[in-house]
């Protein structure tokens, strides 16, 4: 499923047109950005996004083999809840 998959469901599911449901879905997305750098979003029954970090590390160039230094990163983390698990 792609978000334009996403829209239409929504749209379907709620009786919206779909000019609405891309509203409803990009302001849902823009908050959880917005707010994962604030200390994470938490959706009882799906999940829950945070900030994780990684460490810096040696890693190699694949197409020399020379050695590289990987700075360290942040990225998102989702841990699924337990209503989501149950379905998978």
């Amino acid at each position: 499923m792609n978000k334009a998959d996403l829209i239409e469901y929504v749209a379907k599911r709620t009786d919206m047109t779909k000019r609405s449901s891309e509203d409803a879905v990009n302001a849902t997305l823009e908050g959880i950005k917005k707010n994962v750098k604030k200390g994470g979003v938490q959706l009882v029954g799906f999940g829950s996004f945070t900030v994780a970090s990684r460490k810096g590390r040696m890693g190699r160039n694949p197409q020399t083999g020379e050695p590289i230094k990987i700075k360290p990163s942040k990225t998102v983390k989702f841990r699924p809840g337990k209503d989501f698990k149950k379905m998978l």
